[in-house]
């Protein structure tokens, strides 16, 4: 069997020279990921040059094939994103709507390049909205051909209204977070082995011509 990689893509406003709270919290999941012999990498959206647009590679500097390379080259993919105003980042956006841009693009079997990866969802704010994201960031990933386990998102928001973050609150210690991030993990585990062991049959899913 061959080694199973996880890419966390974060997609925090902030650049990687300033603590994320979403990078916080996932790093939590990779942690079960390290004691499961999985390797991981994580990438800061925001350090990037992404255009936005329906396109794997827009051209002019884009750095998304970059990303995109990795994306292939892994087993699972997590995106990790806060909450603002009750939705996903404007990164998160841009992230799935790429994705979608290479969704054309096929497999050995002519599926899409996205068939036999599993996808989840890292979420934190300080507000409301984390189940609304969670709803829109999977059903993206599952619409251009990822497989989504059941329990792959997890979740801090706090108390209602404006408050402390993930890191200053101390949300690790957040016993309902920490079991999603435990689901999160160890699903995305098990159906990443299934399908590198069991991959999903190109008949019926092969791209149209």
């Amino acid at each position: 069997m061959s080694q199973i990689k996880a890419l966390f893509l974060n997609a925090s406003l902030k650049s990687s020279k300033d603590p994320s709270h979403t990078e916080a919290l996932y790093e939590q999941v990779s942690k079960i990921y390290h004691e499961e012999e999985v390797e991981t990498e994580s990438l800061r959206l925001a350090d990037y040059h992404i255009p936005f647009g329906i396109s794997d590679d827009m051209g002019n500097g884009d750095e998304w094939p970059l990303i995109l390379k990795k994306v292939k080259e892994a087993n699972i993919v997590i995106i990790g994103t806060p909450v603002w105003l009750g939705e996903k980042s404007s990164l998160a956006t841009v992230a799935i709507e790429r994705l979608y841009g290479g969704s054309g693009l096929t497999n050995e079997k002519g599926q899409s390049i996205y068939y036999n990866k599993v996808g989840g969802v890292v979420i934190t704010g300080n507000e409301d909205g984390a189940k609304h994201a969670a709803n829109s960031v999977l059903y993206g990933l599952s619409h251009i051909g990822f497989v989504i386990p059941p329990n792959v998102d997890t979740y801090w928001v706090g108390e209602a209204g404006p408050g402390p973050s993930f890191i200053d609150a101390n949300g690790k210690n957040n016993a309902f977070t920490q079991k999603h991030v435990e689901m999160l993990a160890y699903n995305t585990i098990y159906f990443a082995k299934l399908l590198q062991d069991n991959p999903i049959p190109a008949k019926g899913n092969v791209m149209e011509e």
